[in-house]
């Protein structure tokens, strides 16, 4: 018996889902709604079955996000997305990763609902134009317009990471090392001086409801000893899980030119629930 193509494609159709939705709850639910339409499907009417799948979650997706883009507008404090466990094997496929990873996730997050299905689609999944024309309900030379300068939002915001995924995980290590022995000098030393401190919250944990500039106040707020610090990895690249009186934040990092230039840190415990079990992601 041949396996169903929904369960072949099911880790390709949860990276979609949460690409556009920067949340595996979310995704999660657009999946079981997808299937319960793809049970429903005559498979002998369907040639493509994988292109079939991704047009009907980018479409449930799509239906979700328009939803979600006005919950989030009254969230409480910085909204970021949801970190993924994920294996060292992600970080293999650096587009994937990069497009993954919560830097780019909250890049996507400044874009509109039908913009970052169709930067999505194109950028990260290759998706022909004509198959996303009917994904979002546009035509094809629409949807290159809407490509074009979704591309260029994304260009004009993204963090270019230049640095190999050594040093990388060279100065992940190092700001770990700081944060465990909460020393202020130590924490100075890897950071840049314009760094920037971004916390999510969400009303349900104590964090900074506005981002916070600048080595000296981010090395303050951070010198805390008596936490315990550990390494993972979170969407495809080198991070790190804080646990302090009972209390979880996953902390992602940009490093450029050595230093820490960004602290993405998730402390929303409602966001926290995929951080024992890696997430299965592919292209």
């Amino acid at each position: 018996m041949t396996e169903d193509p929904f369960v072949v494609h099911r880790s390709l159709l949860f990276t979609v889902a949460y690409e556009m939705l920067g949340s595996s709850a979310d995704a999660e639910d657009v999946l079981q709604e997808s299937w319960l339409r793809w049970a429903d499907v005559d498979r002998a009417q369907v040639r493509d079955p994988r292109a079939y799948l991704v047009r009907t979650v980018t479409r449930q997706a799509l239906n979700r996000l328009r939803t979600l883009s006005r919950s989030r507008k009254e969230y409480v404090g910085e909204w970021l997305p949801e970190p993924l466990l994920t294996s060292p094997d992600v970080a293999e496929d650096i587009e994937l990763a990069e497009n993954v990873s919560i830097a780019m996730l909250t890049v996507l997050e400044t874009l509109g609902p039908t913009e970052r299905a169709v930067f999505v689609l194109r950028e990260v999944f290759e998706v022909p134009y004509g198959e996303i024309a009917e994904a979002v309900g546009k035509s094809a030379a629409a949807v290159r317009q809407i490509a074009r300068r979704a591309r260029e939002h994304v260009a004009a915001r993204r963090p270019r990471v230049l640095v190999s995924r050594s040093e990388q995980q060279a100065v992940v290590e190092r700001f770990l090392a700081a944060l465990r022995t909460g020393r202020l000098q130590e924490l100075l030393d890897v950071m840049a001086p314009d760094v920037v401190l971004i916390a999510d919250g969400g009303g349900l944990a104590g964090a900074a409801r506005a981002p916070i500039h600048g080595a000296a106040l981010v090395a303050s707020m951070l010198a805390l000893p008596g936490r315990a610090v550990s390494a993972v990895w979170l969407n495809g690249a080198p991070a790190g899980r804080i646990e302090m009186d009972g209390r979880v934040a996953a902390v992602s990092l940009v490093v450029e030119d050595g230093k820490v230039t960004r602290i993405h840190a998730i402390a929303n415990p409602r966001k926290l629930t995929r951080l024992d079990e890696p997430a299965e992601l592919a292209r």
